[in-house]
């Protein structure tokens, strides 16, 4: 049985930072694209990053970029989202998601990812 399961969210100043994990169980990570994703109130889910599972090239949101980093433990089969400079903007519940036949073009779509953990909340105070 595959579980991810998210950690990390909180309350924080506009400016401050997080670090959420997703530690994932019944797959090797190695072997998955990881991506996380996150949804607002009344929004859709909405693409952050991704690691895609070959050569381990990250990819990010334009509205994310060089402040959120992603990045991934294989040997304790974890993923992280550190995130940075944080925006009111981003309050959000973050997801994690894998998925091991992934094609680079679909790597945004939320709807191609096999496996997805409950979600965390990031609440971010102006």
């Amino acid at each position: 049985q595959v579980q991810l399961v998210e950690s990390g969210g909180g309350l924080v100043q506009a400016g401050g930072s997080l670090r959420l994990s997703c530690a994932v169980s019944g797959r090797s990570l190695r072997d998955y694209t990881i991506a996380w994703f996150r949804q607002a109130p009344g929004m859709e889910r909405e693409f952050v990053a991704a690691i895609f599972r070959n050569y381990g090239r990250t990819y990010y949101a334009d509205s994310v970029k060089d402040r959120f980093t992603i990045s991934r433990d294989n040997a304790k089969n974890t993923a992280f989202l550190q995130m940075n400079d944080l925006r009111p903007e981003d309050t959000a519940v973050y997801y994690c998601a894998i998925d091991r036949n992934l094609i680079l073009s679909s790597l945004r779509v939320d709807g191609q990812y096999d496996f997805w953990g409950q979600g965390t909340q990031v609440t971010v105070s102006s």
